[in-house]
Order: structure tokens, then sequence, then C-alpha cells
């Protein structure tokens, strides 16, 4: 192994005279210890300039609040579907439980998890394998995609809010999470005991504690979901309605199902070149619902993605639920992307010269938040300028919580759209069919929002 140089007095005294020779360094230093980065590097002219007008607006009412949680992915597809409730309730304003969505995808996913390592367990797999230290370390983590909040609506369709309200929990998720993960440990520590014992019928009675566990866990945190409920609403016209008791499985199907949200593709940018355009992407063992539908995407170029969005919101008038890396160059509280809103270069004299391809393969850079495109900006030329975007961070910041993101913000920081199936051209569909490219575990595309 190479010995290590290191970092010698000589050395230290050289970044020092160095530093001091450059009167702007201690200029720099003066005013981002006293203001912060984000206010120094700032551009003035970017900021001001990056209007929030748009030619197409999706107006989705208040934005709602994820609090201390991870659950993006549920509030942003919840948000597209509560559009499309709204619409069929013939209310203005109207949210979904996201509690109840959270408690079913961790329920299914702790029987996801542990029939999946399982078989890994009975494959032979050593304990300090990587995918199985990777599968420990990534185990009940808030974050999902939208095909794995699809396949919670499926099976267990959704309710409103206030008829499954938030819980200390539910809004601040680490403490339950903790538990969760160190249950899952303990049992996925007793399956690699038996197993090495000879005990096969063991690893089987751990899942079946350990899923029992988990249900108590959930529900002693979040409280037991409703079975069915009783729906009566009064409409923005001041009409009254009575459904009578109905399950979430038909409130769902009933005010959702029109939109068809189970036929939508997910389209990923995945920029690396040997991950060829027009190609299903997979990634392994990355799921919730055993017997759900895949967690894949089909790669296309980043400007077919923004193609369909545009077409979506313009000609259908529904958002468009999309994941994206959030925090480069993103001011939070003004709401507003864009690839020079911050002049970070200027003030550090280096050059930050990664593209999203690079960025991508040297872990600078993957999706991590989930939200839905309420807006476009469109020139009279067709091409897209500006997109407005409801994210779930709540109303006090941003545009009364909506914000604004730049055309190439997109272009280098958004990786995945859903879309309807039937929006893909002929040699896309034929690619759905086809066998995906099966990527590791631990694969940057198969980051969770």
């Amino acid at each position: 192994m190479t010995e290590l140089q290191p970092l010698s007095n000589d050395a230290l005294n050289a970044l020092r005279e160095e530093f001091d020779a450059d009167g702007t360094n201690r200029m720099a230093m003066n005013a981002v210890t006293a203001a912060g980065i984000d206010t120094v590097a700032k551009n003035y002219d970017r900021a001001r300039l990056l209007q929030r007008r748009f030619s197409t607006t999706v107006d989705n009412g208040e934005a709602t609040h994820q609090d201390r949680s991870g659950r993006c992915w549920l509030f942003s597809s919840l948000n597209v579907a509560r559009f499309v409730a709204k619409k069929n309730l013939g209310l203005t304003e109207f949210e979904f439980s996201q509690n109840y969505a959270m408690y079913y995808d961790k329920l299914e996913r702790i029987n996801y998890f542990l029939q999946d390592v399982a078989a890994l367990v009975r494959a032979g797999e050593p304990a300090d394998s990587r995918l199985v230290q990777h599968l420990l370390a990534d185990v009940m983590g808030d974050g999902g995609q939208w095909t794995m909040a699809l396949n919670v609506y499926k099976k267990y369709g959704a309710v409103p809010k206030d008829l499954y309200p938030e819980t200390a929990s539910s809004k601040n998720t680490g403490a339950m999470n903790t538990q969760l993960r160190h249950m899952l440990h303990t049992a996925v520590a007793h399956m690699f005991a038996a197993h090495a014992a000879g005990d096969d019928a063991a690893i089987d009675a751990t899942i079946a504690e350990a899923r029992a566990a988990g249900h108590r866990i959930l529900t002693i945190h979040l409280g037991e979901p409703p079975v069915s409920f009783d729906w009566e609403w009064t409409d923005k016209d001041g009409e009254f309605h009575r459904d009578g008791e109905i399950t979430p499985q038909e409130f769902w199907a009933k005010y959702v199902g029109s939109a068809d949200l189970e036929s939508y593709v997910c389209l990923v940018d995945d920029p690396r070149k040997e991950h060829p355009k027009g190609r299903k992407i997979a990634i392994e063992h990355l799921g919730n619902v055993a017997g759900g539908d895949a967690t894949e995407y089909l790669n296309v170029p980043n400007t077919f993605m923004k193609e369909c969005v545009k077409r979506i919101l313009v000609e259908q008038g529904i958002p468009v639920w999309f994941g994206a890396d959030c925090h480069p160059f993103m001011d939070r509280e003004s709401g507003a992307w864009a690839t020079d809103l911050f002049e970070y270069g200027s003030i550090y004299d280096f050059d930050f010269n990664l593209d999203k391809e690079a960025r991508v393969r040297f872990a600078d850079s993957a999706m991590n938040h989930a939200m839905a495109f309420a807006g476009v900006d469109v020139a009279e030329d067709g091409t897209t300028r500006r997109w407005r975007v409801e994210n779930s961070w709540g109303s006090k910041i941003a545009d009364k919580g909506y914000f604004t993101m730049s055309d190439d913000w997109f272009t280098e920081y958004v990786y995945e759209v859903a879309v309807p199936k039937a929006m893909l051209p002929e040699e896309y569909l034929k690619a759905l069919d086809e066998e995906a490219i099966s990527l590791p575990a631990w694969d940057p595309m198969g980051a969770l929002a």
C-alpha cells in the first residue's frame, strides 16, 4: 500500500502565505464568517431576474408540510392525487393522509426487507458483504419512489387527512425509525445465527416475530389506520354530500381513479454513457410491496422528459411528480433554483466544473427530494424558460410554498419524472417490454427521494 504523505509544517506555512498574499481571500473570509456563504455568494442579478410568472399555472392550493420527515415522495405523489380528488369532489382545499400512506409503506417494507434478507442468508451471502451491509445501513429510511408510492395506493387506497391525522412520530420520524431499524437488525442477526446452526425453520419464525413487532411499533407510533370510514363533505358551492361507509381502496378508485395514475411510467435521466438511452433500468433489492410493481425506470434524454412535463401541464392541466437533487444552488427562503444563483467558485477561487455525468459517477449528485411541477413558462418559440414547483416544506417560505426553477437547473439536477404511459412513442413502448439493465443496490440511480 502506498504510504500517505503527512501535511508538513512547511506545506502548511506555504498554504498560509498563499492565502494571505491575495487580499480578496481576507475580504471573503470577513464576509463569510459574518454573513454565511450563501449570503455572500448569492448572484444578485440572477436572483432578482428569476421571475415568478408562468404561461401555464396549475393551482393546487395551499402547500403541504412534511415536517421533520423524509416523506417527500409520498407528499408529492399525494399532491398529484389530491389535485384530481379536489376536482372530483368539488373542493378548493383537500389533503390526503400522508400518515396513512407511510404506515402501510413501512409495514410492507418491513415484510419486503425480512424476506429479501432471508433469501440472501439462505443463499450463503456473508453478513459482512457489501450487499448485506448496504441493506442494513439503508433500512427504514423515509425515502421512496413513485412506483413504490403507487404500490401502496393500489393495495391500500387512501384516506382524507382529517380521518387519519399526523402524530408526533409521523411529523418527526427519527425516534420511530431508530427503533424499527434496531428491531430489524436484531432479526437479521438471529437469521444468520439460525442459518449457521442449520435451523431453517427458525428463520421463518424470526420473520413472523419481527413482522408482528414492526406492526406493533408502527401502530403505537402512528395510530391504527381506518379499514373503512363514513365520508361526507360540503363542496365549494355549499352543497352537502354523503357517501356513507367507504373503504380507503374504494375512496381512491372513486375520486382518483379517473387520472389512471397506475398506468404512469418513470422516466429517468441517467447521464452515464454505459447506460444507453431508450433502455429500462432496474435497481436490485429496491422495493417496498412484495408482489407489487418492480421499481424500474426508462432512461431517456432530459429534453424528452421536459417535453412530456410541458405537455402534461399545458394540455392536461395536472401536476407532474418528479425527483431531483434539491440542494445545489437553492435559495430555500425565497424559493429559487438556478445554476448560477450562487457564485461559489468566485468566492473560493475554485472551478467547480463537473458535468452531470461526472457528478453522478463521483457521488457529487443524486436524487434526494421529490416534488410536483405545477406550472411552466413557455417562450413564443416553444422552448421552456422556467418551472413552477409545488414543494412540501410548508407555506411560510418561497411563494407560499411554491418554488421557481430555471430551465437550466432542470437540465442539470432533475433525474426522474412520472408520466402517462400513453405519452411514449412506439420505440419507448417496446423498450418497456424488454429486460431491464440491472444495477446493484448501491447504484446512485437507486437513491431515494
